[in-house]
């Protein structure tokens, strides 16, 4: 089966979203998956090689995966709007994914200020089935409100991640009710950097099971 591979824009609420649709190499799907992106302000886009890293395990797992780019990033219309906008495209996005697979169960992934926003707009959301945080900022003002939900939220973070210690994640996760995983990888910082083959394998083996 050949793997399907499509580059589009999705209508989003500031203008048209970037966006990258990819189908698994070997079967049909069976799972549906948004992945969205670090910073737009720091150069996060949807290629990031983390990102880039997530999309890749979860197709591998049997997954069609969208990433977008946020407003204002390369061809997506509009302007950084401090994560309220963000949340809204992903939201968008979201919503034109599961209207492509109505019939698939899905789940959201990001990295960065992208698991910020996976978290706020996924615990909003009780059909989803999983929400993977991947080098969840804990230590902003704007990320200690979120992640507090029934939702099974799990957390993968290198052990060096200069943005968010070991102390200041496992504060915040000790802190978290319901069904929740926390994963660390030995890694040389935020991006883990010498270990994305290891967090490639990490989200594969989540996603597949």
């Amino acid at each position: 089966m050949p793997r399907r591979i499509e580059s589009l824009f999705i209508d989003g609420p500031a203008g048209k979203l970037e966006a990258l649709l990819e189908e698994p190499d070997d079967q049909a799907p069976r799972h549906a998956s948004l992945v969205c992106h670090p910073h737009p302000q720091y150069g996060g886009t949807m290629h990031n090689k983390v990102v880039h890293r997530i999309a890749r395990a979860m197709r591998r797992a049997g997954a069609v995966v969208l990433r977008f780019n946020y407003r204002g990033v390369n061809l997506s219309e509009g302007k950084y709007d401090n994560g309220v906008g963000e949340a809204e495209d992903a939201r968008t996005a979201l919503t034109f994914l599961r209207s492509r697979y109505p019939q698939l169960p899905f789940s959201l992934a990001g990295f960065s200020f992208g698991s910020r926003i996976i978290l706020k707009i996924g615990c909003q959301i009780p059909e989803a089935s999983r929400l993977i945080a991947v080098g969840f900022p804990a230590a902003s003002t704007e990320s200690q409100q979120l992640g507090q939900c029934d939702m099974n939220r799990i957390f993968i973070h290198s052990t060096k991640d200069e943005f968010c210690a070991i102390p200041c994640l496992e504060s915040y996760f000790a802190g978290l009710q319901g069904p929740k995983q926390l994963i660390w990888i030995e890694a040389n910082d935020h991006f883990f950097a010498g270990a994305l083959d290891n967090l490639e394998e990490t989200v594969y083996r989540l996603a597949a099971s």
